[in-house]
């Protein structure tokens, strides 16, 4: 088993950048003047963090041939991508990369990609990971600081263990940094490799309501059961936890199905107000656990101003309510943030490490201890 990577010190308070996945948009994208102009906009927000996400694509649900080029060349959106996480660690952020795939028929989710043979899974699979292995090998170069190494793989996070952490291993062989994985919010147990990992990484677009018109009091209590739920799984695992993704849509009613993507919603009744309260009730409930490490706002786009890539009621808190809500989150100590929330963490673990060695085991080469005997 590869070297844990050391966990950051302050909590994560990070938001996803989108690429402008519009061909008549260039030069607006990762790397450029306009995505230079964002992160200006979040630094001054108190964001610490970003995540990027380049995309691979499948033509559809049962292909098994991962292309590069979704929203450009690969060439160029790597040489892109670089830029873009230059211009972050210019302005102290640190950067997540979070390569996905997109189904590029549009007719499914990644989530339920599925073969009906084996020969076809192992086909698969190796196209998966030519495709991960070469974003590590990016991210590394470009000096990304944490890698997922997959997104809402739910209908196949479950199985061929061995070829996880196999991967797992090849890319820590050539990544140094931390590692996770982006497990959709009802994947989180099923996923049987997180021994393997840094830190559990969570989609976190959980309902907070299951009927329309539901108080901010209801929005509370469900976070807190969602909390709760996430704790054990961290205690089962002894692991801290990220929200790779967590996001609502400025709609009414938007803590009742918020996987439901903005494209193809009509009727729509806009909602700053829903889409505000949504936010602060799920990152309120778990900003006091200790063992939440952080969590990536889905999402702001390289283009802060560009209104082409959502409708007015998408997921972008930009210029709306809830983007005062967060720069409130984000100027507010969490528990990770606090004597028992990374040191507690530390010490919790029976690793022997003393409190007085933390600031000398985060600035050397080598990482914390770790007693997992799974």
């Amino acid at each position: 088993r590869g070297t844990p990577h050391p966990l950051p010190l302050e909590t994560i308070k990070g938001v996803t950048v989108g690429p402008i996945e519009n061909s008549l948009q260039p030069g607006r994208g990762y790397g450029t003047p306009y995505s230079e102009a964002l992160l200006n906009h979040l630094a001054r927000m108190g964001v610490n963090w970003i995540s990027v996400t380049p995309f691979g694509r499948i033509w559809s649900l049962s292909s098994t041939e991962i292309y590069m080029d979704f929203e450009s060349p690969y060439e160029e959106n790597r040489k892109a991508i670089r830029r873009f996480i230059e211009q972050a660690h210019a302005r102290g952020m640190k950067v997540l990369l979070v390569p996905h795939l997109w189904v590029w028929n549009e007719q499914g989710w990644r989530g339920e990609i599925h073969f009906g043979s084996q020969a076809e899974w192992e086909e698969y699979l190796q196209s998966y990971r030519a495709f991960l292995l070469l974003w590590a090998h990016d991210a590394a170069s470009a000096h990304a600081d944490a890698l997922s190494i997959g997104v809402e793989c739910t209908s196949w996070s479950w199985r061929f263990r061995e070829f996880w952490v196999n991967l797992i291993e090849e890319v820590r062989s050539v990544f140094p940094g931390l590692l996770t994985y982006s497990a959709n919010w009802d994947e989180v147990w099923d996923a049987g490799f997180w021994d393997h990992l840094d830190v559990i990484g969570v989609n976190a677009f959980y309902p907070l309501a299951h009927h329309p018109n539901a108080s901010f009091e209801e929005y509370l209590g469900n976070a807190e059961k969602v909390a709760s739920e996430l704790e054990l799984l961290s205690k089962v695992w002894s692991k801290p936890l990220l929200f790779v993704e967590v996001g609502y849509t400025s709609r009414l009613n938007a803590g009742v199905e918020p996987w439901l993507w903005p494209d193809g919603m009509t009727g729509v009744r806009e909602s700053e107000e829903e889409q505000a309260r949504a936010l602060e009730a799920i990152l309120w409930a778990l900003g006091k656990r200790k063992w939440f490490i952080g969590f990536f706002v889905w999402r702001y786009y390289a283009n802060l101003d560009d209104l082409s890539q959502e409708p007015p009621w998408g997921f972008s808190p930009h210029a709306k309510l809830a983007e005062k809500v967060l720069m409130q989150l984000f100027s507010s100590p969490f528990e990770w943030d606090l004597k028992d929330g990374w040191f507690g963490w530390v010490e919790r673990r029976g690793d022997g490490v003393q409190l007085g060695q933390i600031m000398a085991l985060w600035g050397s080469t080598a990482a914390y201890p770790t007693n997992s005997t799974r």
